[in-house]
């Protein structure tokens, strides 16, 4: 798997030839936030040596290197989630190579469920905080000293001023925003309401199937990493709400002005 990462890093560096200020991935149905970029080069996955391939709709599988709010860039159009049978080596395996094209700051962002009572579908959620529950981890195993500790810290996952700088960026755009904590489950279910109601019960603000394996692994590289959730469904175990893929990605749609506003607003000013 290293010298799959090493290959692939050449690859994009060869193409590229610049160190990008952020790397950013776009969860479920946010593919919109790549018109914001002007591209420089536009890379299919398929076009990537050992890049893996998405299968869930909403994710189109494009990698876009160019300019937002006058920074580097590159941009993931489209992740790779543990449900669609990848091992969490390759769920990861897009974080190492941008480790080894030298960013150093990383934006995700998700759709998600939410639990906190204050949280309305189509609600954006700075993530403060998440629970890892999902049944793999993505540092386990022989650990490769030339990216990271045996053991990383965990007390800042979610860097501070990354989130202070995007609070920012709401204020002054009017967007209402939360702080929340997201608990990692493997899915492709979607929650039960008893689901919901032990996820409310350990200090869980919002529910998803992504980010968290990412987020350890740049935590484990020393990348500074900023989350963000769009709220695309509700519940609890007094709630019993139906819910689909495509009400997931409609909800998504209706939040992406705001998200665009915030991610731009972090992109132009943070340093």
């Amino acid at each position: 798997m290293l010298e799959k990462i090493k290959q692939t890093a050449g690859f994009i560096s060869s193409i590229i030839q610049e160190t990008p200020d952020f790397a950013i991935v776009l969860g479920s149905g946010l593919g919109k936030l790549q018109d914001e970029v002007e591209a420089i080069h536009t890379l299919e996955y398929s076009e990537i040596p050992d890049f893996p391939q998405t299968t869930v709709a909403g994710h189109s599988g494009k990698l876009i290197y160019g300019i937002l709010e006058g920074k580097k860039v590159l941009m993931m159009s489209g992740r790779f989630h543990y449900y669609e049978g990848h091992s969490i080596e390759t769920v990861v395996f897009p974080i190492r190579v941008f480790h080894l094209l030298r960013i150093k700051n990383l934006i995700l962002s998700n759709a998600s469920g939410g639990i906190n009572k204050d949280y309305s579908v189509a609600d954006i959620a700075i993530i403060k905080d998440h629970i890892n529950m999902m049944p793999e981890h993505p540092l386990r195993g022989k650990n490769i000293d030339s990216f990271g500790p045996r053991f990383v810290d965990m007390s800042e996952p979610y860097n501070k001023k990354m989130i202070s700088v995007a609070e920012k960026a709401a204020s002054e755009n009017n967007i209402k925003i939360h702080q929340g904590v997201y608990v990692a489950l493997q899915g492709p279910t979607f929650e039960t309401p008893a689901e919901y109601g032990m996820i409310k019960a350990i200090g869980g603000d919002m529910v998803g199937m992504s980010t968290v394996p990412e987020v350890i692994v740049a935590r484990h590289m020393g990348m500074d990493v900023f989350g963000i959730s769009i709220i695309t469904d509700l519940g609890g175990p007094e709630i019993a709400f139906s819910v689909s893929h495509e009400e997931v990605l409609n909800a998504a749609n209706k939040a992406m002005p705001n998200v665009i506003a915030v991610v731009k607003g972090l992109v132009k000013n943070y340093n």
